[in-house]
């Protein structure tokens, strides 16, 4: 019965249950939106190298106190990493200062070093406490929390949306695709191959713009007046308190530390 439930229980926690993530997961989702956006404005302020280490080690204390996979998380960190692993590599040849060596002419400066490994660490710590903070939540938890927040309704609905329709999307693509190599179409570095996703895209633009009407008319057949009422209702507890205070606690000790 137990092994029968367990991969139940890997798929809800990799859905996002929050009840699955240690008392992270038991936190208001209000409270967690609103203290991730003070930790990152916090830690996107600090420019010393011993204060971003300490944010980083914060959000690793955060991944701890989750509960989540720590492989599998540190490892989808590592690959957002790579879309700035080039400007990183390059920081030392683009910033003046004292040069440590020189490759083809081109100085590398340790200015330059000092300033990608904060680069490095500030975008580590925010992206690592986003992670565990709001990426464990349900995408509908998400919504409704940003609505009770007092986000714009509009882009509370695009969110909605977008989480309910974007699997649609991905299978008309699909299909779409299907269709282009039954019909004998591999792709290549040619204009015939450009041109062929150009009107892939084209079509699934198409479709989604009549898909949107046809739904939009179903809405409105059953009484859609351009609100959605979210029936979910979230309440703060001594718990919420308490992680607010901490957080806050150390984002104005790192600040101090960066003054130092």
């Amino acid at each position: 019965m137990a092994h029968a439930l367990e991969p139940q229980a890997k798929t809800l926690a990799e859905a996002g249950d929050g009840r699955l993530y240690g008392p992270v997961g038991e936190l208001d989702p209000r409270m967690r939106i609103v203290m991730v956006c003070v930790f990152a404005i916090a830690t996107v302020a600090l420019h010393s190298i011993p204060a971003l280490i300490g944010a980083f080690a914060v959000s690793l204390g955060l991944l701890v106190a989750s509960r989540l996979p720590k492989r599998r998380t540190l490892k989808r960190m590592v690959m957002m990493d790579g879309f700035i692993i080039f400007m990183l590599v390059l920081m030392p040849f683009s910033m003046p200062g004292d040069a440590m060596f020189t490759v083809f002419g081109f100085p590398a400066s340790w200015q330059g070093l000092w300033k990608a490994i904060e680069i490095a660490l500030t975008a580590n710590a925010v992206i690592l406490a986003l992670m565990v903070l709001v990426g464990t939540m349900e995408p509908v938890s998400l919504g409704h929390a940003l609505h009770r927040l007092r986000c714009p309704e509009v882009l509370v609905h695009l969110l909605m949306f977008t989480i309910r329709y974007i699997e649609v999307l991905r299978e008309e693509y699909l299909r779409l695709r299907g269709a282009m190599k039954i019909r004998g179409f591999r792709p290549g570095t040619n204009w015939h191959t450009y041109r062929s996703f150009g009107y892939l895209v084209g079509m699934m633009l198409v479709r989604a713009i009549e898909r949107s009407e046809r739904i939009l008319g179903a809405m409105k057949c059953r009484g859609f007046s351009g609100r959605l009422f979210l029936l979910q209702e979230y309440s703060l507890h001594r718990r919420d308190y308490v992680f607010a205070a901490t957080l806050s606690a150390l984002c104005v000790a790192l600040l101090y530390l960066d003054h130092l």
